[in-house]
């Protein structure tokens, strides 16, 4: 095919496409394109199409001032091929915190010495790096089947939980210089900063730009192999520090508050794997004494000390 992908809108499928199609067939004997993709209308916040009869048209030059480019087209990129989009000053709003959390966690990770990067060994930092490999896999299956917003779901939702979850159970180990966590954190930039570079372009650059040489851009497209095991680790440490977390919230207390003691409740193969992990809870969760329970399924009683006893920064 001379081209692979032609986009375009609704309204043209007849004239255009059609046009181009039945004279690519009768003066070159073949299709144009190997496929298109049609993509929605943009609707007003009302989700009425756009008209200028109608008055409701939208100029982006004032949204791309206040948001920035990289939230606009985070907005555009949410909607998938044939699906209307409505305006949604919410989403780019999203976009933009989006755009800052990337700044602000590039530069949590590039602010550990790369020279203690190592080997990444630990089970926590397998499995993080093993759950990124899937979402690669489904990024890269999204942009092979046009369907580029669920690529961005798919990055997105790692992200927020890598930075949520993840950077918390292992910041003690990256501020000791431990190479397993600050090879971890590092590869794991390396991948988010070459998934999220087709929707945030400018931040990416950017970021990028601090660490790396050469353009994003020109970069190749991630791959990352799986080396299997440690999921069981990850999802049952994330799960306890969520529940402590949240029965600090419950509590009407600061997430810095000391827990004093903790009881996990869980099957014996869970309280194995949490074990391999527990220097990471203790010090995400502020946790001094754990004890642990054979049951059949997974529960944490917290026991907070007197707000006095909170660690001082």
């Amino acid at each position: 095919f001379p081209m692979d992908l032609r986009p375009q809108g609704p309204e043209i499928i007849r004239t255009w496409l059609f046009d181009t199609v039945v004279r690519s067939k009768f003066e070159h004997g073949g299709l144009p394109w190997g496929a298109t993709t049609i993509n929605g209308w943009v609707l007003d916040p009302d989700r009425k199409k756009m008209s200028k009869s109608k008055g409701n048209v939208v100029t982006p030059m004032n949204l791309l001032e206040q948001y920035g480019t990289d939230a606009i087209r985070y907005w555009a990129a949410s909607g998938r091929p044939g699906v209307d989009t409505a305006l949604d000053e919410g989403q780019m709003k999203i976009g933009r915190k989006l755009a800052m959390k990337l700044l602000n966690v590039t530069k949590f990770v590039l602010s550990f010495d790369a020279a203690t990067a190592g080997a990444v060994t630990a089970p926590l930092d397998v499995a993080m790096l093993d759950r990124l490999a899937t979402v690669v896999d489904e990024a890269s299956r999204g942009f092979e089947d046009f369907d580029y917003a669920r690529a961005l779901e798919r990055t997105e939702e790692f992200f927020w939980w890598f930075c949520d979850d993840y950077v918390e159970l292992v910041k003690g180990r990256a501020y000791a210089a431990d190479g397993s966590a600050v090879g971890a954190l590092r590869e794991a930039l390396n991948v988010m900063q070459r998934l999220f570079a087709p929707f945030l372009p400018f931040v990416t650059e950017e970021v990028w730009d601090w660490w790396q040489d050469g353009s994003i851009h020109a970069q190749p497209w991630p791959t990352l192999t799986a080396s299997g095991g440690g999921q069981l680790t990850l999802e049952s440490t994330c799960d306890v520090l969520g529940r402590v977390r949240r029965a600090k919230t419950e509590a009407k207390t600061s997430q810095r508050t000391v827990v004093a003691r903790m009881v996990l409740t869980a099957p014996s193969e869970v309280l194995d794997a949490v074990a391999l992990a527990q220097g990471d809870l203790v010090a995400a969760g502020s946790i001094e004494v754990i004890e642990t329970v054979v049951g059949a399924e997974l529960s944490v009683a917290v026991e907070l000390a007197p707000p006095e006893m909170a660690p001082t920064a």
